[in-house]
């Protein structure tokens, strides 16, 4: 067993912890605040080589695993949750095409992204449809050589912004997951319309959308596998996917309990600073505790994901067990900052708003909990 990383891992974490530092963790609060998402940030992680890092070098990408992804993922979410959303929902709607396409389609649609700020997305939830991923109401359906999407999908990250969304539609309502279809759309394409979801508990500086296709044409060619694939790749991409979540999600415990540390260090009560206090050093051990343990497992699980290796059981103990210590570690360190933890003059506050949504998206925790039941029995 080896734990350590290699020096192009240390670089790269190295090089996500500064841009975190200089790019994020300033502005954070602003467009939390603004619920704006910060094209800017975006810009400078295209410049430093931070965005789309998954994106094979045949397509002109810099072809990076799960795990580089997954340790430059929790940098980022120790900076902003919301500010990593954005990052790395890209790097959801690029994984689609590197589970289900071709090389050519990998360098047709790919490619573009490697050259100038872009963004991708993955369009698969719908008003009525979010766990129950095979029962969705989007249509595609065949006129010569096109694909004719009518429907509506909601709570798209980057959702009216990516220069690409794929989206999963069923060719027969009946048809269950045997019926879908996975198409790749572009950002121009005539009768695809966005609104944007405001009000956000958190994660507010990412932007989460509505979109609405009403006649939407793509040629055939933009077709990911076959008829019936649409599903299986979707599931194939979510498996990899939440891996990156439970990065994140230890990000935000890593920087719940900095916080905490900073903090308990220089607050005084009864003569004294309150981190000599047995209370607060069980909250703070608590933290450390979710903290270690949960690095371990999404490691492992991105390990075994660039390991070519079974992962599904494993990527969902980690997205869940992560993102429930996150919210933990959060609220624990909302207690140690007291009154001072509710409000906005300290960052607390706002990972605990954020971290609720790692507990849902990418598949809520009772459906991480269904995936590891029944690999248990099966």
């Amino acid at each position: 067993m080896e734990f350590s990383l290699s020096d192009e891992q240390r670089q790269l974490q190295q090089l996500a912890r500064d841009f975190t530092r200089k790019e994020i963790i300033p502005v954070a609060s602003e467009y939390d605040q603004r619920e704006e998402l910060p094209w800017h940030v975006v810009e400078k992680a295209f410049e430093v080589g931070l965005l789309n890092v998954g994106i094979p070098e045949h397509a002109g990408g810099l072809g990076l695993g799960m795990l580089d992804e997954c340790l430059i993922g929790e940098e980022l979410a120790y900076g902003c949750m919301g500010i990593f959303t954005i990052l790395m929902a890209s790097e959801l709607g690029i994984t689609p095409l590197l589970v289900g396409a071709t090389e050519e389609q990998q360098r047709r649609f790919l490619t573009p992204l490697t050259e100038k700020p872009s963004l991708a997305a993955f369009a698969l939830s719908e008003p009525n449809n979010g766990s129950d991923a095979a029962a969705m109401h989007t249509t595609a359906v065949l006129d010569g050589d096109e694909w004719v999407i009518n429907g509506t999908k909601m709570w798209i990250s980057n959702g009216g912004v990516a220069e690409l969304t794929v989206v999963f539609a069923t060719t027969d309502r009946q048809g269950g997951h045997r019926a879908t279809v996975a198409l790749v759309v572009p950002k121009d394409a005539p009768g695809l319309s966005y609104n944007k979801i405001k009000h956000k508990m958190g994660q507010r500086a990412s932007l989460t959308s509505e979109l609405v296709f009403e006649n939407v044409r793509v040629p055939r060619e933009n077709q990911l596998g076959g008829l019936g694939d649409g599903f299986k790749i979707a599931m194939k991409t979510l498996d990899k996917t939440r891996i990156p979540v439970a990065a994140g999600s230890v990000g935000i415990t890593r920087r719940a309990l900095d916080e905490s540390v900073k903090y308990a260090r220089a607050r005084e009560a009864f003569g004294k600073p309150i981190a000599d206090f047995q209370a607060i050093q069980f909250k703070l051990a608590e933290m450390a505790m979710g903290l270690e343990t949960g690095r371990l497992m999404y490691q492992k699980a991105a390990w075994l994901v660039d390991q070519d290796q079974p992962h599904g059981y494993e990527s969902a103990i980690a997205k869940a067990y992560c993102s429930e210590v996150a919210v933990a570690a959060a609220n624990e360190a909302i207690q140690v900052h007291g009154g001072y933890g509710y409000v906005g003059e300290y960052p607390v506050e706002k990972l605990l708003r954020d971290a609720k949504l790692n507990m849902i998206y990418e598949g809520t925790n009772e459906i991480q909990r269904v995936v590891i039941g029944r690999a248990l029995l099966k």
